[in-house]
């Protein structure tokens, strides 16, 4: 594949020019009929947009018009400025109305096609992100890809390029070419056959020391985000080796985040990254799928450490979502953007004045000391505060009853505010995420809130989304819409185990067990191996996407390997662990030479190469020694297990619970490995000690 050829784009030197014709009237945008928020964002511009679908195909086809292509998302900052200079413009309209067929794609509702774009476009440029500008033929090749484009330069380029598609036709027919043969290219993916053993894990950690910031935590130079799967991983390389310092970086990098202003000190959540290295001046929207990361790593670090910090912030995570993420009916938002009053942060931040004018001074004095609010500010774009713990602060000291009250003050009027626009749309994945999160913590913390708000997103997403034998994208004003992708499946199911073992209701494992199967009729490539990112039936996009790295969110092949490993403990289904076995080496030479993008699918090779455990428990409902069992199975810091339970007179379907009985209202735990099970016992010491048996390995 020799992507270098899209650097030598033709059509770069073209003469641009600019198009000074009369403007027409306003257009109908049919994107008013659309449900999507970012859609509707668009609605009143000056631009005969389309939707994504046949419609917009067919027009460019009929009118051989080349298409516009734009993708971003609701809460998208770049996206707003993009949207503000030019799609609101109507000299830029007039060129884009009477050259292009311009389609607006929601990433969050489409991300196949997101994904697929945004990947020919990295081919191209070497860099993506959003909003994602592509340029594309009617049969939807790419001949021209971007990110955000200054107006003056979005001017020039679809001028020269509208120009061009009249007046060069060979040449934009070549760059097609070109592309083309990168996308038949794409599933092509190399089987050299690569060790699967903890090498790999080995040489992930020697990396991860080499970028690891020992002063200010997390990996790597400015921007950083939170690096929520290397640290699980780390956490569980230390479990089976004994390294303390891989506990220590992840302690040090949570602590860190915890303190700096990407946390949420009034109103509990995440801020998207950090811009800078020390945590402080973050990038303001909040994402469902980082407040499902964080908090899982947080517990996870709790459980580790038993840091009450952690769970503190666990907690803080974790209830801002039911506060301010959740719907009447369970189903979890998406978003929230960085901007409100058309300025990013000033949701968040606070000026010296302000805070003198709203505190008394004992407590002006004590915010100055605990959060970090100095005169001149720390957030230069506006020079006010943006609160975090300040250097020698405690958080203890910060959770004292007098700061918890001057929060409480703080809060009540920021909520005052204009608030930033949130992006109420219900995702099935992002849920899927949020309800293994929610699950994890009823489990860890034993707090049934957050298993009641696991459970109703869950039951939301089976009446809604759940039809005909298969998933849905999207719900939004009652109306369930877009075939899902492989994440809606893969994050789903993951959420659904975890559930099932925070309640032991056999209806989340068996319809886990369902959509698996449906999951492997619709995603699996029986050539090759592995799951493609959309379905083949119906789609619209010229090729199949197979990923294997992780992007914002853990790669779904990663996911569903992890998955199937438990499902197979479960069912003794053995097509499952050869699929696992299948994705572990198609991807296993990538993982070799690039660690950082695959921590996800190391996460599930670690659970594969362990002597990962069946853990079946058997007693009465009122036990005190079932309780006993079951609550050091979910407070320790055991990842590579599986816990099922059934009480005597339950009869389960599935064959992990065969022959498990007991007798007398006894509580009798079995430990099993592949299936052998060890001597049952009664004895929750015996059985702590059973599955804390790792197969370890040394780091040297």
């Amino acid at each position: 594949m020799q992507r270098f050829l899209f650097i030598i784009f033709p059509l770069a030197i073209v003469v641009f020019f600019f198009y000074e014709g009369a403007f027409a009237a306003k257009p109908y945008n049919r994107l008013i009929h659309e449900k999507s928020p970012y859609l509707l964002q668009h609605k009143d511009n000056p631009i005969h947009w389309y939707a994504w679908g046949e419609e917009a195909l067919q027009a460019a086809r009929d009118q051989n018009k080349p298409i516009f292509l734009s993708i971003g998302y609701s809460t998208c900052h770049w996206c707003h400025v993009l949207e503000k200079e030019s799609f609101e413009n109507e000299e830029v309209a007039a060129m884009l109305n009477k050259s292009f067929i311009c389609i607006k794609v929601d990433r969050e509702e489409h991300p196949d096609v997101d994904q697929f774009y945004m990947n020919v476009v990295q081919a191209m440029t070497g860099s993506g992100g959003w909003p994602l500008t592509v340029i594309m033929t009617p049969e939807k090749i790419p001949v021209f890809g971007g990110t955000y484009f200054p107006k003056n330069e979005l001017i020039k380029i679809i001028g020269a390029l509208g120009n061009a598609w009249i007046e060069q036709p060979k040449k934009i027919k070549a760059v097609g070419d070109t592309v083309r043969k990168f996308i038949e290219a794409e599933d092509r993916i190399s089987t050299q056959l690569v060790t699967l053993d903890e090498t790999l894990m080995k040489d992930f950690y020697k990396k991860s020391l080499i970028s690891y910031d020992e002063e200010n935590g997390g990996f790597g130079l400015a921007p950083k985000f939170p690096p929520t799967m290397k640290m699980r991983l780390l956490l569980r390389i230390a479990q089976r080796t004994g390294d303390k310092y891989a506990i220590k970086m992840v302690r040090s990098t949570l602590e860190a985040m915890s303190r700096g202003g990407i946390y949420d000190h009034l109103g509990g959540g995440f801020h998207r990254y950090s811009t800078d290295s020390i945590w402080l001046v973050p990038h303001f929207e909040k994402m469902l799928y980082d407040q499902a990361a964080l908090a899982t790593v947080y517990l996870e670090g709790y459980q580790v450490t038993q840091n009450k910090v952690f769970e503190s912030v666990a907690r803080g995570i974790l209830n801002y979502v039911l506060k301010d993420m959740t719907g009447p009916q369970g189903g979890f938002y998406s978003a929230e953007d960085a901007d409100s009053e058309g300025e990013e942060g000033t949701f968040y931040i606070w000026s010296d004045a302000e805070l003198k004018k709203v505190l008394t001074k004992e407590e002006y004095q004590k915010v100055i000391k605990i959060f970090g609010v100095t005169p001149q500010g720390n957030f230069e774009m506006t020079g006010e505060n943006i609160l975090h713990l300040n250097k020698g602060v405690s958080w203890k000291e910060s959770s004292s009853l007098e700061v918890e009250n001057i929060s409480k003050k703080l809060l009540k009027i920021r909520e005052k505010r204009e608030r930033p626009f949130k992006d109420d749309k219900v995702l099935t994945a992002w849920n899927g995420l949020m309800i293994s999160a929610m699950a994890k913590a009823a489990q860890v913390l034993q707090d049934d809130k957050y298993l009641r708000a696991a459970q109703n997103s869950t039951q939301f997403i089976k009446a809604n989304l759940f039809k005909n034998g298969k998933l849905a994208r999207r719900y939004r004003d009652s109306e369930a819409k877009f075939t899902a992708s492989l994440d809606d499946y893969a994050y789903l199911i993951q959420g659904l185990i975890d559930l099932y073992e925070a309640d032991f209701d056999e209806e989340w494992l068996t319809w886990a067990n369902i959509l698996q199967k449906k999951q492997d009729e619709l995603f699996w490539d029986k050539a090759s191996g592995g799951y493609f990112f959309s379905e083949k039936e119906g789609s619209l996009l010229p090729g199949r996407n197979k990923k294997f790295e992780d992007n914002a969110r853990p790669n779904s092949n990663a996911v569903s390997a992890l998955n199937l490993l438990k499902l197979y403990k479960f069912t003794l289904h053995n097509p499952y662990i050869d699929k696992a076995k299948t994705i572990f080496t198609l991807a296993g030479k990538m993982m070799s030479q690039s660690h950082n993008a695959f921590a996800q699918m190391f996460i599930a090779l670690d659970f594969y190469l362990d002597t990962s455990k069946e853990v079946v428990v058997v007693g009465t409902k009122q036990s005190n020694e079932k309780d006993a069992v079951i609550g050091m199975l979910r407070t320790e810091f055991l990842p590579n297990k599986t816990v099922g339970y059934i009480s005597p007179e339950f009869k389960s379907s599935f064959p992990v619970f065969e022959n498990k009985v007991t007798a007398e209202g006894r509580t009798i735990v079995y430990v099993c490995e592949n299936n052998v099970c060890k001597f049952p016992t009664e004895d929750l010491n015996k059985a702590r000690q059973l599955v804390k048996e790792n197969k370890e390995y040394s780091l040297n």
